[in-house]
C-alpha cells in the first residue's frame, strides 16, 4: 500500500509502533539486570560499554546541531540544552556513569579506554555517528532521540529499584540512572514533537519511521550482545571449569 501523509496523532501512533517489540528493556542482559541475577561483575562490563556508547552523545547532537536550519528554532534549541545538560549541567552525565562503575569494582582508566568496548557497541556507537552526520537532521533527531534515548526511562525503572535494593548501591552511586529516568523522558518527548512538527512531508515521515524502527534494533542488539559477551560466556567457562575439576 502507498504510504500516506499521516497527521500528528497517526505520526505519534506509528513512532511508537516502530519501537514496540523491539525495546532493549526485553533483551536477555536488562531482564537479567532487573531480577538481580547479573554480579556487580556483570554490571562493571555494562558500565565500560555504554560509556562508549553514551560519551559521545552531546557530539552525535552536535553535528546534527550545526546542519539544522536556522528557522528550526525549537529543534537547534533542544540539541542545544541536550548538549549541555550532558556535558555541563551539574556534574557531567559520563562522571556520573563513571561514579556507577567505579563502584561495581572497575576503574575509570578501563572505561574510558575504547579496547574494552564490545565488537556491538563499536559498531552502535559507529551508527550513532552515521546518523548525526549524514541524515536529514529531523530524521536524526528520529532515530537518536526518539529510537534511543526516548527508550532510558522504561528501562532504567526497571533496574534501579534492583541496584539499591539487590546490590546495595548508594543513591550517589546510582545517581547516572536517576537521573536519566527524568531527563531522558523529557528528552524523548521534545524528540517526538520535533519529528511531529518537521516531518511534514510522505518521504520525510516514512524516513523517520525507518530510521526509528533501526535504532531500537539497534540498542536491542547492543544490549543482547552485553549478555551473550560477558554473561552466557562466563557461565559457560564455569561450567567447563566445574566439569574438568
Amino acid at each position: 500500500m502507498t504510504p500516506k501523509l499521516l497527521n500528528r496523532d497517526e505520526l505519534r501512533t506509528a513512532l511508537e509502533n516502530a519501537i514496540k517489540g523491539k525495546s532493549a528493556n526485553q533483551s536477555p542482559f536488562s531482564l537479567a539486570w532487573a531480577s538481580g541475577t547479573l554480579s556487580r561483575e556483570h554490571l562493571a562490563r555494562w558500565a565500560e560499554n555504554h560509556y562508549h556508547y553514551v560519551g559521545p552523545f552531546a557530539d552525535y547532537l552536535a553535528y546534527v546541531y550545526a546542519r539544522t536550519p536556522d528557522h528550526m528554532t525549537d529543534a537547534k534549541d533542544f540539541l542545544l540544552a541536550n548538549m549541555y545538560e550532558e556535558e555541563i549541567g551539574g556534574d557531567r552525565h559520563t562522571d556520573l556513569l563513571i561514579r556507577f562503575a567505579e563502584a561495581c569494582g572497575t576503574t575509570r582508566e578501563r572505561v574510558v579506554d575504547p579496547d574494552n568496548m564490545s565488537p556491538t557497541t563499536r559498531a552502535l556507537q559507529s551508527w550513532c555517528y552515521a546518523v548525526a552526520m549524514r541524515e536529514d537532521p529531523i530524521v536524526a533527531v528520529a532515530g537518536l532521540v526518539v529510537g534511543l534515548e526516548s527508550q532510558v526511562p522504561s528501562i532504567y525503572r526497571k533496574q534501579t529499584p534492583t541496584l539499591r535494593e539487590k546490590y546495595g548501591f548508594t543513591d550517589e552511586e546510582v545517581e547516572f540512572f536517576d537521573l536519566h529516568i527524568v531527563s531522558d523522558e523529557i528528552h524523548g518527548e521534545r524528540g517526538y514533537q520535533i519529528v511531529l512538527e518537521h516531518a511534514t512531508t510522505v518521504e520525510l515521515q516514512q524516513r523517520c519511521l525507518k530510521i526509528c524502527e533501526i535504532g531500537a534494533q539497534m540498542r536491542l542488539l547492543y544490549t543482547t550482545a552485553l549478555y551473550h559477551d560477558y554473561v552466557a560466556s562466563s557461565a559457560q567457562e564455569s561450567a567447563a571449569l566445574a566439569l574438568a575439576a
